[in-house]
């Protein structure tokens, strides 16, 4: 835009200076005797002739003016957008810099600041109103956490006094019948509230991204005590599990939050599975990252619907399976607390397969 703008107003400069060098210019003869009529011809015919030489040595001027200017024009349109790069380069490298150190600003650095220093014009505004911004952000992501974690934990007294209190009451010599089943219904929903609050607290944690226990995992362990755990439901709905891990397929974090990562995982395979069908765990491992990937077959999904199983409390067409919706989320934010990714694909012959990307281990892990 600098260097077509410069061309035009080249263009202009030059049609205007070409313009006004080709005006004519006259002369008044001064007063005199006038001549004899001979000496009247013969000055008429110099006059003509140097008017002649003079028209033509105008005519030269005129298109080494033009031709000058023309060469002038090009090589000052090539300087103007060399020059125009180098300032627009310069000009630009804040806003270059603000944009690079905004990308790396995730939901776990808010505490980052641009701190863009220099005079105080457009760019270190909008560098101090993105500070400002991020501020706000913290504050609220902050005031989030603390807020589903302080939530869970009060609650968690009324559900104590809940439970003692079904006690009491079922503790009684000869209890009704009645008494007996209700305590047994409210128990159960019970369990599925306290399920619910530990979700919050794990999820709370792991968007927290403090891992103070962090330390090499070994994911084949967890994954075989995450199959102990559910292998009674596995063989009640006759799953065939394939498990597939090669030795040191380990990552780096919290053995806490990685042993719920992987549990969810497989209780979402054999929760969210038809009778009678099958589990894949497969996983890979170099020196930089380590995949975990279980799959599982069934009817076929949509791909729109699967995207949003990482959010909380999403399930597929909102069916009603006992869950709380907040496992693959969980899983979604302890991956991301450490460093990887969760996703989530629907297998085109049906069923679902959940990768996990975690670090690699950074010390080799016992076999």
């Amino acid at each position: 835009m600098y260097a077509v703008v410069f061309l035009l107003s080249g263009i202009g400069l030059l049609g205007l200076t070409f313009m006004l060098s080709g005006a004519k210019l006259s002369s008044v003869a001064p007063a005199g005797n006038l001549p004899a009529q001979g000496s009247l011809a013969a000055a008429q015919q110099r006059i003509g002739e140097l008017e002649d030489q003079l028209a033509a040595v105008h005519m030269q001027q005129s298109s080494q003016l033009l031709a000058g200017s023309l060469v002038a024009l090009i090589v000052m349109a090539v300087v103007s957008s060399l020059l125009g790069r180098v300032l627009a380069n310069r000009v630009l490298r804040p806003l270059r810099l603000i944009t690079s150190a905004t990308r790396r600003i995730s939901a776990d650095s808010l505490d980052r600041r641009l701190a863009v220093t220099g005079p105080a014009d457009e760019v270190k505004d909008l560098a101090d109103t993105i500070d400002e911004l991020l501020e706000r952000l913290e504050e609220s992501f902050a005031a989030q956490r603390r807020f589903v974690a302080n939530a869970s934990h009060e609650l968690r007294t009324p559900l104590a006094t809940m439970r003692a209190s079904l006690d009491v009451a079922v503790a009684k010599p000869d209890p009704a019948a009645s008494t007996v089943a209700l305590a047994d219904r409210l128990r159960t929903q019970l369990d599925r509230v306290d399920h619910l609050l530990d979700g919050f607290l794990v999820l709370a944690r792991a968007q927290h991204g403090a891992l103070a226990d962090a330390a090499p995992v070994d994911l084949g362990d967890l994954v075989g005590a995450a199959l102990r755990e559910r292998s009674a439901d596995a063989q009640r709905k006759g799953l065939s599990v394939t498990v597939d891990l090669p030795p040191g397929t380990a990552t780096q974090g919290s053995p806490a939050l990685l042993a719920r990562l992987v549990g969810n995982v497989v209780d979402n395979a054999v929760t969210h599975n038809e009778n009678g069908g099958w589990i894949r765990i497969t996983g890979a491992a170099n020196e930089e990252q380590t995949v975990l990937v279980v799959e599982t077959g069934g009817r076929v999904l949509d791909q729109r619907e699967v995207d949003r199983l990482a959010r909380p409390f999403e399930r597929l067409g909102g069916e009603r399976t006992g869950s709380s919706g907040l496992g693959l989320s969980i899983v979604a934010a302890v991956a991301v607390a450490h460093g990887g990714r969760l996703a989530l694909l629907a297998r085109p012959e049906g069923g679902l397969r959940v990768s996990i990307t975690l670090p690699a281990a950074k010390v080799p892990v016992a076999a």
